[in-house]
């Protein structure tokens, strides 16, 4: 197969050619150059002891010195220990839920059911994270909460204070966020499932598979590249845990093991006004999920053929 040579005159008539076809692309284009790679130009305030009286250049350069303050600051190791906590445990319990709700909901034969379970299985998805984080302060209420009350139905204490407890914090954090996010996350897979060829399950059908057979190996190897991708994609955020959850469950007595890089930064820059401080630690963060995608997609990629690029 030939190789196309591009050139001056080649790219001029491919551009009148499909002109139409890069119009469409600019809105995008532009939005990705205005949201995405201008804010970069800001990465700078990370090695700078920045005033915003003096600008970006008026600001003295320091280097590194806000990395070593960072890495030397005596809550660095417990504040990366909560990130990488609750990250791993969210993406260990969290990631296969999607997929095993996906392959339940694929193979449900009454569609009235389906639908009706979809629904609410989304439905979560749309409660904003205020609301989550209210409706699990009154739950989990000591006095009036609905399972302090049924603790006290069983004999138990029933005034269990566990928004404050620090180690139920983490459990509550992870399986809300499953619960508000299985439904809305198994989209994808339900995409993946709708393409893969009936005429395979019948033939497995003919052969005496029976429906377990027939999802782990129909199913599951047919989604298995969105499957990677996924992976990929949630490695990638290992250390972004989103700081409203967390910053919204926080309180003086589970601060300890809820302090996390992102509510770090937000403290250190909006509260406390430490802009390079909370640019070179956002910058840090930034810097190690890139690292941990390009290497989750190297061994993806090596294991199963199938990786982002």
């Amino acid at each position: 197969m030939k190789t196309r040579k591009w050139n001056k005159k080649t790219i001029m008539k491919s551009l009148k050619r499909n002109w139409l076809l890069y119009v469409f692309w600019l809105p995008a284009i532009i939005y990705i150059a205005v949201f995405a790679y201008a804010p970069m130009y800001g990465i700078q305030i990370a090695f700078r002891d920045y005033r915003f009286a003096d600008g970006f250049f008026g600001s003295e350069w320091v280097g590194l010195k806000w990395f070593k303050k960072f890495f030397d600051a005596p809550r660095f190791w417990q504040i990366l220990k909560n990130t990488l906590t609750v990250s791993i445990y969210s993406l260990v319990v969290g990631f296969p839920f999607p997929i095993i709700l996906a392959l339940v909901m694929n193979n449900m034969k009454n569609l009235k059911y389906k639908k009706f379970a979809q629904t609410i299985t989304y439905m979560p998805h749309f409660i904003s994270t205020v609301v989550l984080v209210g409706m699990m302060h009154i739950m989990f209420s000591p006095r009036s909460g609905v399972i302090n009350t049924i603790l006290g139905w069983i004999g138990l204490s029933g005034d269990y204070f566990f928004m404050g407890e620090p180690q139920y914090y983490i459990h509550m954090y992870v399986w809300s966020g499953v619960w508000q996010s299985m439904g809305w996350g198994s989209i994808i897979y339900m995409a993946a499932l709708a393409g893969v060829d009936l005429s395979l399950h019948e033939a497995a059908r003919i052969d005496g598979a029976n429906k377990l057979q027939r999802v782990w190996y129909i199913d599951v190897p047919s989604i298995m590249p969105t499957i990677c991708i996924m992976l990929i994609m949630r490695f990638g955020s290992v250390m972004s845990v989103g700081y409203e959850k967390v910053y919204l469950m926080q309180n003086a007595l589970n601060t300890q093991q809820s302090e996390v890089i992102s509510t770090y930064v937000y403290k250190m820059g909006l509260l406390n006004k430490q802009y390079s401080y909370s640019t070179a630690i956002g910058l840090f963060n930034s810097v190690i999920n890139f690292i941990l995608v390009v290497t989750m997609n190297k061994v993806v990629k090596k294991l199963s053929g199938s990786g982002l690029w």
